[in-house]
């Protein structure tokens, strides 16, 4: 049977996801880019997407997205699991229900999203899930720990599903950016500012981590080692096109510089590290 070349990407409406809609859609292939909102990718349209609405915390728009691109398709061919975003704050103070949200959009969305769309790639004897990760997915900063932990699942998901899956004729890539110039750290700071406790134990080390986490994306070293969106997408696109693509792709020297360093060190020497930029919580 033929092989669809349908990519169903989420998280279009800004950043990354709509930077690989329009890269991937100029490449010639069939892309279906998705949001929340429709008119928030409406110009996507002029570059040769077509839109669907999806909400990955919504079973049911998940499933009304997969099933109309096999309707026209036949199946899905290439998913990029790429909506998502950052929650800042310490552990013990962050409200559950928003790590529960975290974890829901981050994880447990992208994850169901790809138990739709197996069962056409299976039936075609070809797929590629790509997953949109980060450096976070494998060090972790203070403040970012929830965070983190929906990147370090998807990670883990991604190794346990490319080995069940290659068989079927599918691969599974992890994208990992490192520094990249969008909106991501204006919410994750912004959030911070929403839940501050001026007299709580964190209020000086919530402060500290919002005015790092700024501050990364606007130093030279953001310039010098940091990325913008389409970088990312640019790793998407050879991940999609490659006859064997990498298990993993690190985008932006930031990454590769980090990602590095952190393997090396030991755990304790990772934390003075970090604590020369984030002030250590005290009574």
């Amino acid at each position: 049977m033929d092989r669809s070349r349908a990519v169903l990407v989420t998280g279009c409406s800004s950043g990354i996801g709509r930077a690989t809609a329009e890269r991937l859609a100029h490449g010639g292939w069939t892309v279906y880019a998705t949001a929340r909102r429709l008119d928030s990718i409406a110009a996507l349209a002029d570059a040769g997407c077509r839109l669907l609405e999806l909400d990955v915390t919504d079973e049911e728009t998940l499933r009304a997205a997969v099933a109309e691109v096999v309707r026209a398709e036949g199946a899905v061919g290439v998913l990029v699991n790429n909506a998502g975003y950052s929650l800042s704050g310490a552990v013990e103070a962050m409200p559950l229900d928003e790590a529960r949200r975290q974890l829901e959009t981050n994880v447990f969305g992208p994850a169901r999203l790809t138990q739709l769309v197996l069962p056409g790639m299976r039936h075609q004897g070809w797929g590629r899930i790509v997953n949109v990760s980060s450096m976070g997915g494998k060090l972790t900063l203070p403040g970012g720990g929830w965070y983190h932990a929906s990147k370090h699942a998807v990670e883990a998901l991604s190794d346990a599903l490319r080995f069940e899956v290659q068989g079927f004729g599918v691969a599974v890539v992890v994208i990992q950016p490192g520094l990249i110039r969008t909106g991501f750290a204006d919410a994750a700071v912004g959030g911070i500012a929403e839940r501050a406790e001026p007299d709580g134990p964190y209020a000086g080390f919530d402060a500290a981590v919002a005015a790092a986490t700024a501050g990364a994306y606007e130093t030279g070293i953001a310039r010098l080692l940091g990325g913008d969106a389409d970088s990312v997408a640019r790793a998407i696109e050879r991940a999609v096109t490659a006859r064997r693509p990498r298990t993993r792709y690190r985008v932006t020297g930031s990454a590769r510089l980090f990602l590095t360093v952190r393997r090396l060190l030991p755990d304790r020497l990772w934390d003075a590290l970090v604590a020369r930029t984030y002030p250590q919580p005290k009574p």
